[in-house]
């Protein structure tokens, strides 16, 4: 269903603006704090793991501005760094930034178009808000992707790990009301075709290929299209089927994301559903023809939010082979204040949601083991009626089930959502802030969680690497992770004088064996390890269940090994 994201800029008065020139806010040097490049993820069922085995949950936020025509995030003629140390310091472990296909064009070319002077304007003061921004010679603005690069930099620095959306094809502020991920016409690059599309991504993917803050790709942000405004066989509805048309969202993605893969086999890939798919089981497709104004069991179709609707999994599912391991279906969910939806009639609950459109649509396929999850976008107004009421249901769904999500949005400025922060770019909305909070990654004892295995996320968290107690290498090399050379599955043969769960034979039982038993039992192959500890309930053979048992252990639920039940 159509969603009209009304994004518009904000006049920003020169002495509000002036006043930053007097704050904390100095020049830094942006360096690559954590060069290890061994936060790359992976997928097994439902679940996204790093790469030592361990499970992550990917909870965070979207911030637009890059997608548009300022070419720039939103915000940005405010203290970046400072909003983005507020997001980590909050806990928000995984931004997702929007672009445009027509952006990345012009860095992948060499000619970066400029960001707008509404954005970062090379006058004094202004200067003085970001000047890291800003040419230290000659006071200019610098171009879009060197301002990129630093907000990356800022990221690593602060443990956030970042996912870019292509938004749309052009630089548009409402770029997201175009349909297709090709056919756009722009001012700066010509007609945006798929093979652009594709080659942009494949140009960003090797740019970052050895720098794991890019963690994942979002292909498309929201393809849609419907019968009924469009023409009978409509050209410009994305679909989701088993053909090779430019306009089938299934191929498309798979061509898109075996080529990005191809380059670093290591992103995760997130892929979005579609606007309407067909009653396949009454034996309708796409090009069946409409039945105008037909609604529930007389419509042809299926219907759903943008980019929402992931029925076509279960029929034609993305298949890339042996990477389809780096595959997240990532589904775009809001409430009734952005669109009275029909599930929204009724006193609703999470299981009339569940019956009425979520579980069909897109959460069969985690219940299912499918895939992971990820929703790219959920959010909106604190109405104190049912659209917070919607926003709970989903919130509490997605923490039982652990699905990962990033909410719409940081900024202010979304007509039909509104933002964490205020217009002030500083000060946050601790009521919804609130909402959110419960479904950040956390600690019992409300320490946040990063993605990094060695830079804490923000002031008030930790590390992946504290969290799980995983090796620190190092001197790793700059370079994507090889793939590993499988070992033989584990014997035992016992051998006297050890202790069992001291797989690492140092002396301790520790979270450093559990560590080791994981990349055992993924059969990444390590140095050293004593099988025979490994074996902590005496069965003969290395399992999953060692795992559990040495995890308990470690948490104080059991006091001694081996333990035999």
């Amino acid at each position: 269903m159509k969603k009209a994201k009304m994004i518009f800029s904000l006049v920003v008065a020169f002495t509000v603006l002036a006043a930053f020139c007097f704050s904390q806010n100095t020049a830094s040097t942006v360096t690559a704090v954590d060069s290890n490049n061994d936060d790359w993820l992976h997928c097994k069922g439902n679940k996204i793991y790093d790469m030592y085995g361990n499970e992550v949950w990917l909870t965070g936020a979207n911030w637009f501005g890059f997608n548009c025509s300022e070419n720039c995030f939103h915000g940005a003629w405010y203290d970046v760094k400072g909003i983005l140390t507020s997001v980590a310091d909050r806990g928000i472990n995984f931004l997702r930034i929007p672009i445009s296909t027509e952006l990345l064009y012009s860095w992948m070319i060499g000619k970066p178009n400029p960001v707008s002077s509404v954005t970062a304007s090379n006058n004094p003061p202004y200067h003085c808000v970001n000047p890291d921004f800003y040419d230290p010679e000659t006071d200019d603005v610098k171009d879009s992707m060197e301002i990129f690069d630093i907000i990356m930099g800022y990221c690593k620095e602060l443990g956030i790990k970042v996912m870019v959306d292509i938004h749309s094809p052009d630089a548009n502020n409402s770029g997201h009301n175009y349909e297709l991920w090709y056919g756009k016409d722009t001012s700066t690059c010509g007609v945006v075709t798929t093979k652009m599309w594709i080659d942009t991504l494949v140009w960003l993917a090797d740019k970052y290929k050895n720098d794991d803050t890019l963690l994942a790709l979002d292909l498309k942000n929201e393809p849609h299209g419907k019968r009924g405004y469009m023409d009978e066989v409509p050209e410009m509805l994305a679909k989701w089927d088993n053909s090779k048309d430019e306009n089938n969202w299934k191929y498309a993605a798979e061509t898109c994301a075996k080529a990005i893969l191809d380059v670093n086999p290591h992103l995760l890939i997130m892929i979005e559903g579609v606007e309407q798919y067909p009653k396949t089981e009454k034996g309708y497709t796409y090009d069946t023809p409409d039945i105008w104004g037909a609604v529930g069991d007389a419509s042809p179709w299926y219907g759903a939010w943008w980019g929402g609707n992931l029925r076509g999994v279960k029929d034609y599912p993305i298949d890339l082979g042996p990477l389809t391991s780096q595959i997240v279906y990532s589904p775009h969910d809001y409430g009734p204040s952005v669109y009275a939806q029909t599930w929204f009639d009724k006193d609703f609950t999470t299981q009339t949601l569940l019956d009425d459109y979520w579980y069909d649509t897109w959460a069969y396929i985690n219940d299912q083991g499918i895939a992971p999850l990820l929703i790219g976008e959920w959010g909106g107004h604190m109405d104190g009626g049912k659209n917070q009421k919607w926003m709970t249901l989903l919130r509490d769904y997605m923490i039982e089930n652990r699905i990962h999500h990033t909410f719409w949005c940081i900024n202010p400025n979304s007509g039909d959502t509104g933002g964490l922060i205020g217009n002030d770019w500083s000060t946050w909305d601790e009521e919804k802030y609130g909402l959110l909070k419960p479904s950040l990654w956390q600690t019992k004892d409300g320490k946040f969680i990063g993605l990094d295995h060695k830079i804490p996320l923000g002031s008030n968290g930790i590390s992946l690497g504290e969290y799980y107690g995983t090796p620190q290498v190092t001197d790793a090399p700059a370079t994507p992770t090889p793939k590993p050379t499988y070992l033989p599955t584990p014997t035992i043969s016992p051998k006297p004088g050890f202790t069992y769960g001291d797989i690492n034979s140092d002396g301790n039982v520790n979270s450093t064996d559990l560590t080791t038993l994981k990349r055992i039992l993924l059969k990444i192959p390590v140095s050293n390890a004593n099988l025979d500890a490994a074996d902590v309930n005496k069965d003969g053979k290395v399992t999953s269940t060692d795992a559990t048992i040495l995890k308990r252990y470690l948490l104080k639920v059991i006091d001694k090994l081996p333990f035999v039940s």
